[in-house]
């Protein structure tokens, strides 16, 4: 990011911190409008920020992206590449779960071809070719599928996370090998 006058960067922070709050209670859908006024700045400030939905709920949600790519860098050294991709799926379903908005941000970012997206992508990308490789996943299944079948998971599951495991379950029994 450019660097900023104080004021500026305060806005900044302050507009991402209330994001955060009103996507937590209303979804990803939640209003430009009541973000700003809850901020305390003008609906243009927030526009000069972000200059969409999708970049702001791409910053409010950059934690959580950071924690699911990291995960992904562990995963990449577990010996059983079919059971780091699944543990790594779990964690994803389990983000987009508790963090609502999350499910819906990602589909956003997807459609956008986000950098956000990619970075996903790629993280999921290589323990899914590492999974294939060692013949623990169906030679048909791509990544995307997997970050769409995650991101349907989390929207009907809405903030049940045991009701998300379970259909994760399910739609691994069709994307893993039978040892």
């Amino acid at each position: 990011m450019p660097s900023m006058r104080a004021d500026a960067r305060r806005n900044y922070e302050r507009l991402i911190a209330v994001a955060a709050e009103v996507v937590a209670e209303q979804g990803a859908d939640a209003s430009m409008e009541e973000i700003a006024r809850r901020a305390g700045v003008g609906s243009a400030t927030l526009h000069r920020h972000f200059g969409s939905r999708q970049a702001l709920l791409e910053e409010v949600f950059l934690g959580s992206v950071d924690l699911v790519c990291a995960e992904a860098e562990r995963l990449l050294e577990h010996p059983d590449r079919g059971r780091a991709l699944t543990q790594w799926l779990r964690g994803m379903v389990g983000h987009a779960t508790t963090n609502r908005g999350l499910g819906a941000a990602l589909i956003l970012s997807a459609e956008a071809g986000s950098k956000v997206h990619l970075r996903i992508r790629t993280a999921g990308d290589r323990l899914l070719s590492r999974a294939r490789a060692q013949g623990a996943v169906r030679e048909t299944v791509r990544i995307d599928d997997l970050l769409k079948l995650v991101n349907a998971i989390s929207l009907v599951s809405g903030p049940e996370a045991a009701e998300a495991d379970r259909l994760l379950g399910l739609v691994l029994t069709g994307v893993l090998l039978e040892d």
